[in-house]
Protein backbone atom coordinates (compact mmCIF):
# COMPACT_ATOMS: atom_id res chain seq x y z
CA UNK A 1 0.00 0.00 0.00
CA UNK A 2 1.31 3.45 -0.85
CA UNK A 3 1.62 5.92 1.97
CA UNK A 4 1.00 9.58 1.29
CA UNK A 5 2.17 12.50 3.36
CA UNK A 6 -0.25 14.52 5.42
CA UNK A 7 0.10 17.46 3.02
CA UNK A 8 -0.73 15.19 0.06
CA UNK A 9 -3.84 13.83 1.79
CA UNK A 10 -4.97 17.35 2.68
CA UNK A 11 -4.38 18.55 -0.90
CA UNK A 12 -6.44 15.67 -2.29
CA UNK A 13 -9.24 16.32 0.20
CA UNK A 14 -9.26 20.01 -0.79
CA UNK A 15 -9.39 19.03 -4.49
CA UNK A 16 -12.37 16.77 -3.81
CA UNK A 17 -14.21 19.56 -1.99
CA UNK A 18 -13.45 22.00 -4.82
CA UNK A 19 -14.64 19.52 -7.48
CA UNK A 20 -17.91 19.05 -5.56
CA UNK A 21 -18.38 22.84 -5.51
CA UNK A 22 -17.71 23.07 -9.26
CA UNK A 23 -20.16 20.24 -9.96
CA UNK A 24 -22.90 21.87 -7.88
CA UNK A 25 -22.32 25.21 -9.64
CA UNK A 26 -22.47 23.51 -13.06
CA UNK A 27 -25.67 21.66 -12.17
CA UNK A 28 -27.23 24.93 -10.98
CA UNK A 29 -26.26 26.73 -14.21
CA UNK A 30 -28.09 24.38 -16.61
CA UNK A 31 -31.87 24.44 -17.13
CA UNK A 32 -33.98 22.03 -15.05
CA UNK A 33 -35.23 19.87 -17.98
CA UNK A 34 -31.69 19.40 -19.26
CA UNK A 35 -30.45 18.54 -15.77
CA UNK A 36 -33.26 16.00 -15.31
CA UNK A 37 -32.46 14.35 -18.66
CA UNK A 38 -28.76 14.23 -17.80
CA UNK A 39 -29.47 12.73 -14.37
CA UNK A 40 -31.74 10.11 -15.98
CA UNK A 41 -29.00 9.14 -18.47
CA UNK A 42 -26.38 8.93 -15.73
CA UNK A 43 -28.67 6.72 -13.61
CA UNK A 44 -29.25 4.42 -16.60
CA UNK A 45 -25.50 4.05 -17.17
CA UNK A 46 -24.86 3.33 -13.48
CA UNK A 47 -27.67 0.75 -13.44
CA UNK A 48 -26.23 -1.00 -16.51
CA UNK A 49 -22.91 -1.63 -14.81
CA UNK A 50 -19.50 -2.04 -16.41
CA UNK A 51 -19.22 -3.12 -20.03
CA UNK A 52 -17.77 -6.65 -20.31
CA UNK A 53 -14.16 -6.71 -21.39
CA UNK A 54 -13.54 -7.50 -25.05
CA UNK A 55 -11.27 -10.46 -25.81
CA UNK A 56 -7.76 -9.39 -26.70
CA UNK A 57 -7.32 -12.11 -29.32
CA UNK A 58 -8.51 -12.36 -32.88
CA UNK A 59 -11.48 -14.67 -33.44
CA UNK A 60 -10.49 -18.27 -34.11
CA UNK A 61 -7.11 -18.20 -32.36
CA UNK A 62 -6.17 -20.76 -29.73
CA UNK A 63 -6.46 -19.63 -26.12
CA UNK A 64 -2.72 -19.43 -25.48
CA UNK A 65 -0.70 -19.25 -28.68
CA UNK A 66 3.04 -19.83 -28.20
CA UNK A 67 5.37 -16.87 -28.21
CA UNK A 68 7.25 -16.28 -31.48
CA UNK A 69 10.29 -18.54 -31.62
CA UNK A 70 8.88 -20.86 -28.94
CA UNK A 71 6.67 -23.04 -31.13
CA UNK A 72 6.70 -26.72 -30.20
CA UNK A 73 8.92 -28.94 -32.33
CA UNK A 74 7.11 -31.32 -34.68
CA UNK A 75 7.10 -34.91 -33.50
CA UNK A 76 9.64 -37.19 -35.18
CA UNK A 77 8.19 -39.90 -37.33
CA UNK A 78 10.19 -43.07 -37.02
CA UNK A 79 10.91 -44.50 -40.45
CA UNK A 80 12.40 -47.79 -39.27
CA UNK A 81 11.90 -49.63 -35.99
CA UNK A 82 14.79 -49.40 -33.54
CA UNK A 83 16.80 -52.54 -33.09
CA UNK A 84 18.15 -53.67 -29.78
CA UNK A 85 21.60 -55.25 -29.78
Amino acid sequence: MTKHSKAERERRAAENVRMAEVQRAWEASIPAPVAAEFAREVAAVHARGPIPRQPDMAPGTLPRPPRPGREPKPSKEETSPRRRY
